[in-house]
């Protein structure tokens, strides 16, 4: 079989995988791997949990798809529990992570205008990913993913992650601006975190100027930082929340959750989605909901996330070459003096799945089922690559 007729959007690796199971993977051929990616942040539950297939199996044995014109009991469960969770008032479901921040982005604009607001601005962060329709992008501070792209769309500014200085003067010196759309921790951008006394700056700068604060929760969202949102580390609450990636666990749903007056600006007529919370969807998300709160998964990935950055720390922390070793949570991220895409290749050679982003930082994503012994596989493994990586660059005859 051959995948010419497939759009090469990816530089898809040689390997097709058959099966999964919890943190581990098996390619056609038999071989298995340990799965410290999770799809980019999407199978926290792991691969093939039970009571998700047998959720996803009794629904879709009784009812898939009505559309948004009809009321759809899943969808309803659904949203009052991300509201409750959030502390937020009303949920639009999407299909994805950038269809969930696109609907944000409207309600953003939406909302300006009835402000009377004919051009409303939103400030987004350089280094951010918000997905790659054309608002979304627009909204991303990746030069790299913009190029082809323009013109992008009108109505955005950036100004440095962490720089709550730069994001202030920006909003004192445009009075167009209505929102401020920004990540926990950016992890397209290479696992940065912000100052603990980042967030409670933009939520009080929002406060202040009537500005709603929204959180891009696609990546950190649902348990991953080890809260079940990365921005409760902050003790704030945003006025609109983005979700996707591990709402579904790999089965396609997002959601922009919106609370106080936010949530209430999209109306009959203003946005929709054909697809968007159907109740193939709604049901396995809200099973996911219900066994992140059933098991407590999000404090056990903060606590195994802690320990996993503690033992890279006593491997690594000393190794001339490694810049740096971050995470929350189980969001990892060690950083190298040098680009290192090539571990990749060499990682699913020894059977381990990880990604290189911001072409020098090693992000590791595992399921928050992660036991114990298997996170420690998982530094060891990566741990091994590392230090033969930079072993071999050091050496006088590497080429």
């Amino acid at each position: 079989m051959s995948n010419a007729a497939v759009m090469a959007t990816y530089g898809r690796m040689n390997v097709t995988f058959s099966r999964g199971e919890g943190v581990w993977l098996w390619d056609t051929e038999g071989k298995r791997y340990l799965d410290a990616l999770s799809g980019i942040a999407v199978c926290g539950l792991g691969h093939a949990h039970p009571r998700l297939a047998a959720a996803l199996c009794e629904q879709a044995s009784q009812l898939w798809h009505t559309s948004n014109l009809y009321r759809i009991e899943w969808q309803e469960r659904l949203a009052e529990t991300l509201a409750r969770k959030t502390g937020l008032d009303a949920a639009f479901f999407a299909n994805s992570g950038a269809e969930a921040n696109e609907a944000a982005i409207k309600l953003a604009r939406l909302y300006g205008h009835r402000k009377g607001i004919e051009c409303p601005v939103i400030v987004s962060m350089e280094g951010s990913f918000h997905g790659r329709t054309m608002g979304s992008l627009s909204a991303t501070g990746n030069k790299k993913v913009h190029q082809g792209f323009t013109p992008l769309l009108e109505g955005f500014v950036r100004v440095p992650y962490g720089d709550f200085a730069a994001l202030q003067a920006v909003v004192d010196a445009t009075p167009a601006v209505v929102a401020v759309l920004v990540e926990p921790v950016q992890g397209e951008g290479g696992i940065v975190i912000p100052p603990a006394d980042y967030l409670p700056q933009i939520r009080a700068l929002c406060d202040r100027a009537g500005l709603l604060l929204m959180v891009d929760e696609v990546q950190t969202g649902m348990g991953r930082t080890g809260t079940w949102f990365g921005f409760e580390h902050a003790g704030i609450r945003p006025d609109v929340v983005s979700l996707a990636k591990g709402l579904g666990n790999g089965f396609p749903i997002g959601a922009c959750v919106a609370g106080g007056a936010a949530a209430s600006v999209l109306q009959p007529g203003t946005h929709g989605s054909t697809f968007g919370g159907n109740p193939l969807a709604a049901c396995v998300a809200y099973t996911v909901c219900d066994i992140l709160e059933t098991t407590d998964l999000p404090a056990r990935a903060g606590a195994l996330g802690a320990a996993v950055l503690s033992h890279f720390r006593d491997r690594l922390g000393k190794r001339a070459g490694v810049v740096d070793i971050r995470g929350k949570g189980l969001m990892i991220g060690l950083e190298l003096d040098r680009p290192c895409g090539e571990l990749v290749g060499k990682a699913l050679a020894n059977g381990l799945l990880i990604n290189v982003t911001a072409e020098r930082v090693v992000r590791l994503l595992p399921p928050l089922v992660m036991s114990d012994d298997e996170a420690a596989q998982m530094v060891d493994g990566v741990s091994a690559l590392i230090e033969t990586f930079l072993d071999e660059a050091a050496s006088p005859t590497s080429v």
